[in-house]
């Protein structure tokens, strides 16, 4: 069976860190990039322009925290929350056990905040509101369903971290040593979609 990636906010260099046989990506601005499907779209107004359970894995590096964490209804009258909506959609169109690799700059470093365009600052506990077993942003409208394979902290602009070379003891040595520095500017996550083939967000009863 041919697998599947999608990258989020690909930009002009599109990544594939499971090396998948596909390589699809999302942005607001299409540039076309070799062998890969582009799609123009703002995933954070609306959805991910593919079926259920069509990608064996999703990536998002430096993007996140560009996705606002509440906007105003179409109706003027009531909040809607695009990320716990991305969080959705990404559930969504992963097929079962797939996986979602995520690179963000965190609090509480200062590369978290000193890009003006950065709306979504995320810290080392935003995984209990996606993930097993607490699932907090239930409260939000959250239905998908994530366990944890990973998270850490890493060094800005280092990208060896990834899921096909994962750090060994000099890399993990290595981290320990910029941590007590200060310089683990940005947050790994990669966590697995728990679901059926053809279960939808909506069939999860809120918590």
């Amino acid at each position: 069976m041919t697998t599947r990636h999608l990258d989020l906010g690909c930009g002009t260099r599109p990544r594939n860190p499971y090396r998948r046989d596909e390589l699809h990506g999302v942005d607001v601005v299409a540039v076309p990039f070799p062998g890969t499907e582009l799609r123009v779209v703002n995933v954070a107004l609306a959805s991910i322009p593919y079926p259920d359970d069509h990608f064996d894995s999703v990536s998002a590096y430096d993007f996140l925290e560009h996705v606002p964490r509440v906007l105003p209804a179409p109706d003027g009258r009531s909040t809607r929350f695009p990320f716990v909506e991305l969080m959705n959609e990404v559930w969504r169109v992963l097929r079962p056990n797939g996986l979602l690799y995520a690179y963000t700059p965190a609090y509480p470093h200062s590369m978290a905040f000193r890009d003006p365009t950065h709306v979504n600052i995320l810290t080392d506990d935003s995984q209990y509101y996606f993930t097993r077993p607490h699932f907090l942003a239930r409260m939000y409208g959250f239905r998908g369903d994530f366990s944890v394979i990973r998270q850490l902290r890493v060094k800005g602009g280092e990208f060896e971290y990834e899921p096909t070379d994962p750090p060994d003891f000099m890399r993990r040595y290595r981290l320990r040593r910029r941590a007590r520095r200060g310089e683990l500017s940005h947050l790994v996550w990669e966590w697995q979609a728990k679901k059926s083939t053809g279960e939808r967000a909506a069939d999860i009863a809120p918590s």
